[in-house]
Order: structure tokens, then C-alpha cells, then sequence
């Protein structure tokens, strides 16, 4: 029992994420959320947190190839795993960013990350998706400003980009 004006003492841990290819070992509390190490931790604040609830998608990262809600995982949960955040789809010039601009996907911009983050482990898993195996990976992201159209056909652009394999410059 903790006796009043005393604080109760928080465990602490030391994990090893391997974020976006680079292997980060981090000293964290067992109480922190992977958004919260991501975006405080690591500077990495495309992953966004809007609801905290895990009902809006805007916080999805990729573990083992599918999409999560870093804002209710745990981070000491995800030790010696590989995350993928939209910044690493976004270096590796992935078709679904300039699918997702050449489509207009976002109007305030704020779930567009966890869109594309989705969107991308939709189509690691099925690389010629129907619309209703997108729209059914998309489920679970919200976009207050009502762009759902437009991120159906950025999805079928980047997937048919992929199979193409055209690169940037053949565009």
C-alpha cells in the first residue's frame, strides 16, 4: 500500500523496435502506447493520434505485415518486432502517396496516414484488390471530411501501378 504524498513506482523497461529498417533500443515505461514512443520518442509524427480509443484508424502502423492501432498497443508489447510507419512507405516512394495526392484523399489530411498505412498492408497481402476488399481493409479508418471515394481509387491506382511495375519516372 502506498502511503499518501508518495508516488508509486512505475516499471520500466528496455525494448528494441526495428522502426522503418532502423533498430532503435529504447528505455520506456510499460504503460506507454507504441504512438506515444513513435511520436515522442522517435520523432515520428506521421502516425496521429485523434480518438485514442482505437476507433478513428488514424493511428495504424504495420507490425508482421498487418495494420495496427498504435494508439492501443502497448510498446513494450511490440520488443523485437519491425514497425512500419506511412514516413517509411513514404521514403520508399511507394505509388499509393502520389496515388493518394493525384486522387485528392484528404482534404484536412489528418487520417490520411492511417489510410495509407492500411491501404499499403492491404496490398502487400492482395496486390489486385476488388472494391469490396478495399473498402472492407479501409473499414476501420475515418475521415471527418468524407473523401471515402476518392481512397478506393487511389488503392486500385497504386495497385495497378505496382503490377505494372512502372517506377516513378515512367509515369
Amino acid at each position: 500500500m502506498t502511503r499518501p504524498g508518495t508516488t508509486t513506482p512505475v516499471a520500466e523497461s528496455v525494448i528494441t523496435l526495428t522502426v522503418n529498417g532502423e533498430t532503435h533500443e529504447l528505455f520506456i515505461e510499460a504503460r506507454w502506447t507504441l504512438d506515444y514512443v513513435l511520436r515522442e520518442k522517435l520523432g515520428l509524427t506521421g502516425t496521429k493520434e485523434f480518438c485514442g480509443q482505437g476507433a478513428c484508424g488514424a493511428c495504424a502502423v504495420i507490425i508482421e505485415g498487418r495494420p495496427i492501432l498504435s494508439c492501443m498497443t502497448l510498446a513494450i508489447e511490440c520488443d523485437g518486432k519491425a514497425v512500419e510507419t506511412v514516413e517509411g512507405i513514404a521514403r520508399a516512394g511507394h505509388p499509393l502517396i502520389e496515388s493518394y495526392v493525384k486522387h485528392h484523399c484528404m482534404q484536412c489530411g489528418f487520417c490520411t496516414p492511417g489510410f495509407v498505412v492500411t491501404a499499403k498492408a492491404l496490398l502487400d497481402h492482395n496486390p489486385d484488390p476488388s472494391e469490396d476488399e478495399i473498402k472492407q481493409a479501409l473499414v476501420g479508418n475515418l475521415c471527418r471530411c468524407g473523401t471515402y471515394p476518392q481512397h478506393i481509387e487511389a488503392v486500385r491506382e497504386a495497385a495497378r501501378i505496382m503490377r505494372e511495375g512502372q517506377t516513378d519516372e515512367q509515369r
